[in-house]
């Protein structure tokens, strides 16, 4: 008689090996030793967005100090840095802290179920290299995959799109074997992905013009932090480290609260700076003056002004204005000029996919992400034993997921110290009002708003995005909260310690 085999339990269960989830599994095995845990990744590598985008110029647009780990000094000289150093440094601290030893490749979870009685997720879990599907079981699920879809990004239609005889490539899905070596590049957005591109492609292509329909902010920043590298040899890489990194923390909330607080005077001086870039006579005020306020949208960081410079030495060229249809030679525009082309680059941004797109149902009833609210930025109304890491819109997104994945090891302990095995965020006011989850002007987020979870106007139900006030709530606070109720379970079998 063939038995079937036992079911697979971890005591959490990590989906994504990025640079959320490797966080992650540190600050777990850290404060947890004796818990059991994987992470589950879809992809055949480590490293997330970072192994996933293949663009010309891919870089990171905050500074690595903050963007980096805070366990994990930034050692290299760039503070701006391009992805396959950002890589590099994520699998080296994988490697460090055998983190790697926890992943699994190759492998997708298509739902999880909750079950009250038992205090624990069922999991199906698909290997999309196979098809071959599997299921286990976890006390808690960690979902550590980001907001946006890996398989496909957002290009919106364009009409006679399929007359053009040219490549159109999102970046990304940037073909290896793609070549723009001299040729004539339209890059359409005006985006972080477009900013980087532009000045990236213009080293080789023969031309290159930004297509854009709106204008964002950008701005200048060294590529390296002098003072930074200054301390790394006066004070060593793990003295120095620290000082940076709370230098660069306060430096970029000082930023952001100032745009916030004087909109106008922020704008001005964005100008001013964009003026002094430009060539003279430049009209600025047409290509780079948007019409929201200073991070109403993310900031376009430009290292060393790349994307300026490209412009003053004539390999590049801005362009605003509306799409008509695409032609056989490239870009037809509303003002009547037609971009020639030969190769075509939509620049066009994401599309969101909350917690990776896994079906979630609590004790059989399926949970409806927009009727949830989220709890400290991190956990979902009703929704038992499962924690999520969603970074700063505002900032470095590793800042927040850092403070996340401490509380939550805080709540793990809180449990252990006091019997539970189980917690589930709800509402004393149910009537709370609620707004977007993400309340930033980004196109892929107002896309998405009616997919995501909600936030309250109050704390515990409030989603911050300020370094300051998450270190109170996430780092400082008890754990304890009216609205996280704690319980035991009676029936626990087959659950490790």
């Amino acid at each position: 008689m063939t038995h079937p085999s036992p079911v697979e339990h971890l005591d959490v269960l990590i989906v994504g090996a990025g640079i959320s989830g490797i966080g992650a599994a540190y600050y777990l095995q850290r404060d947890h030793p004796q818990r059991s845990f994987a992470l589950l990744e879809a992809r055949g590598a480590t490293g997330g967005t970072w192994d996933l985008f293949r663009y010309p110029g891919i870089r990171s647009d905050s500074d690595l100090h903050t963007f980096g780990y805070e366990f994990q000094p930034w050692r290299d000289e760039q503070s701006i840095a391009g992805a396959d150093r950002i890589l590099a440094y994520l699998r080296e601290t994988a490697a460090e802290h055998g983190i790697d030893r926890h992943v699994r490749f190759h492998s997708t979870v298509l739902s999880a179920s909750w079950s009250s009685a038992e205090a624990r997720w069922t999991v199906e879990v698909e290997r999309t290299d196979t098809g071959e599907r599997t299921t286990l079981t976890c006390g808690w699920l960690f979902c550590a995959g980001g907001y946006y879809r890996y398989d496909e990004g957002f290009t919106p239609h364009f009409e006679g799109r399929e007359r053009f005889a040219g490549p159109i490539v999102h970046p990304q899905h940037w073909p290896a074997d793609l070549d723009t070596a001299g040729k004539r590049v339209v890059v359409i957005g005006s985006g972080a992905t477009a900013v980087t591109l532009v000045p990236a492609l213009a080293e080789t292509a023969g031309h290159v013009t930004m297509l854009q329909r709106t204008p964002s902010y950008v701005l200048p920043v060294p590529a390296e932090d002098k003072l930074a590298n200054r301390l790394r040899k006066v004070l060593g890489e793990e003295r120095a480290y620290p000082i940076v990194r709370r230098k660069n923390i306060v430096k970029g909330r000082l930023i952001w609260r100032f745009c916030q607080r004087h909109p106008d005077r922020a704008r001005a001086l964005i100008r001013w700076v964009n003026t002094k870039h430009l060539p003279e006579g430049y009209p600025v005020d047409e290509h780079f003056n948007p019409p929201y306020g200073p991070w109403d949208q993310r900031l376009c960081a430009v290292p060393d002004g790349d994307l300026f410079r490209a412009i003053r030495e004539g390999t590049a060229e801005v362009v605003t204005d509306r799409i008509v249809t695409f032609t056989e030679q490239g870009v037809q525009l509303a003002s009547g000029r037609e971009l020639e082309a030969d190769v075509i680059v939509t620049a066009t941004g994401l599309n969101v996919q909350a917690f990776g797109g896994i079906r979630l149902t609590v004790d059989g009833a399926e949970v409806r992400l927009p009727e949830t609210v989220a709890y400290k930025g991190m956990m979902l109304s009703g929704v038992p034993n499962l924690a999520y890491a969603i970074g700063y819109t505002n900032s470095s997104w590793t800042l927040k997921v850092g403070l996340l994945c401490e509380h939550f090891c805080r709540v793990l302990r809180h449990m252990d110290t006091h019997g539970y095995d189980a917690c589930r965020p709800e509402l004393a006011d149910p009537a709370m009002p609620t707004r977007p989850l993400l309340d930033f002007g980004a196109g892929y987020i107002r896309r998405a708003v009616d997919q995501l979870p909600k936030q309250g106007d109050r704390m515990p139900w409030l989603t911050s995005m300020d370094y300051r006030t998450d270190v109170g709530l996430l780092r400082a606070d008890s754990v304890v909260d009216p609205e996280l109720h704690f319980s035991r379970t009676a029936v626990r079998a087959g659950v490790g310690a």
